[in-house]
């Protein structure tokens, strides 16, 4: 039942059908097996419950903020910053690109959205900086994995949901991770400016000019305060905080009018369409789940991680490995609600704390997203840098290397998860 439920999906996947299409033909098959006498009381009753979460509810409320900002005027003040602290580098506009993507992470959690609003303005000035073109977008993609790894995350929220692990825990427990990401790709950088013979293009900002671009984003560095104190505080749930928040960035761009009716009506139409997209996934992966549990996949998959039982870090290691090479071919959200039920008994019995085990699941899922041939922010950086797509696909795997070696340091040192968490919850 298990391989003939993944060869359909594959098979649909590979034939180009929309992806719930390619889930619902896969729920369809499994109750073939499951008896199709079933179908109408099961199929309702584990797709309602799959998003009848109310902690599913803040993933609307934080795509809506991050919406809001975008078209609030909120994301160039943030740019503006991130070029005062680090433009004056050695390859500055790639320093900038990631500083970008820490500040943005902290309102948005959508690495597409990030790779989206963030390419659009800073591929071009890149390649005008003298990066190529695919080094530049695959930058942008690359930069964007920090967004659902610093908080806010809306992977975070959806495993938290199946779970029942704290979402404040998982989100002080993304902090170190997502700095070491950028610092990571900072790294990179350095080496690939010389590399390119990428000059220093403006002087250093004095501390005044500092300071002032400081006051313009303090607007937009609030809203991951209102966000993280607010959980972590235990004032307000994770709804809750992304609804001030929303209603803080709408206030204030209203207020100041950088947020027109208009625009607030399109980040609204904008929101709707996303939250659709990936409820109806939830709902169907939900039954899938299901599914797989009836047939004992959970079991199955214990059995074959069984002898890195001993250890938590083979045990992570072999997660990953499972969980990258499921997200090369399949939608994110999908590849989280159907291997979190099924690794979660297996890093149980190994001793894995959960938290840990959720930042290293948000980490893995995160770098399918630049990794070909599904990931869809290369797409977003082709599409919005005008890259060849084929190109970007040879071009990503040094960053994804990079990402990668950041994760093995963070299943190795289980402190860059924990620590933060064990003290301040």
């Amino acid at each position: 039942m298990i391989l003939t439920m993944l060869a359909v999906m594959l098979i649909h996947v590979v034939l180009g059908l929309p992806l719930f299409l390619s889930l619902m033909a896969t729920a369809v098959v499994g109750f073939s097996f499951v008896g199709f006498d079933q179908m109408a009381r099961i199929m309702p009753q584990q797709a309602f419950g799959g998003i009848d979460v109310f902690s599913l509810m803040a993933i609307p409320l934080f795509i809506l903020a991050g919406n809001l900002m975008n078209n609030g005027q909120m994301t160039p003040r943030l740019l503006a910053l991130a070029d005062r602290l680090v433009g004056h580098f050695r390859g500055g506009l790639g320093h900038v690109n990631v500083t970008a993507s820490v500040f943005f992470a902290g309102v948005n959690g959508s690495a597409v959205a990030d790779t989206s609003a963030l390419g659009t303005l800073l591929i071009p000035g890149m390649r005008q900086a003298g990066f190529p073109g695919t080094y530049a977008a695959g930058l942008t993609a690359a930069s964007s994995l920090i967004g659902p790894i610093v908080p806010p995350s809306i992977f975070m929220i959806l495993y938290a949901s199946l779970t029942g692990t704290s979402v404040g825990s998982l989100f002080l427990g993304g902090v170190l991770p997502g700095i070491a990401l950028g610092l990571a790709f900072m790294g990179m950088n350095v080496v690939y400016a010389r590399i390119y013979n990428v000059e220093k293009n403006q002087r250093r900002a004095k501390l005044r000019e500092i300071a002032c671009a400081a006051y313009a984003a303090l607007p937009a560095l609030i809203a991951p305060v209102i966000i993280v104190a607010g959980i972590v505080l235990g004032i307000v749930t994770p709804t809750e905080s992304g609804a001030l928040t929303v209603a803080y960035v709408l206030i204030w761009g209203l207020w100041t009018r950088n947020l027109s009716v208009r625009n607030a009506w399109i980040a609204l139409r904008e929101t709707s369409i996303l939250t659709s997209a990936v409820f109806v996934i939830i709902a169907i992966s939900s039954i899938v789940s299901w599914q797989l549990a009836f047939a004992n996949a959970p079991q199955a998959f214990v059995g074959v991680l069984e002898p890195f039982a001993n250890s938590p870090t083979l045990t992570l290691i072999a997660i990953s490995g499972v969980t990258f090479i499921t997200g090369m071919f399949m939608e994110e959200v999908s590849a989280l609600f159907l291997l979190t039920p099924i690794i979660l008994p297996v890093a149980q019995i190994a001793g894995v704390d959960p938290v840990h085990l959720g930042i290293v699941m948000t980490l893995n899922i995160t770098i399918a997203l630049i990794t070909p041939p599904l990931g869809a922010c290369i797409f977003v950086a082709a599409a919005v840098g005008k890259v060849d797509i084929t190109r970007l696909f040879v071009a990503i795997w040094p960053f994804i290397a990079v990402a990668l070696g950041v994760l093995l340091v963070i299943i190795l040192i289980p402190g860059l998860t924990t620590w933060l968490p064990s003290r301040l919850m």
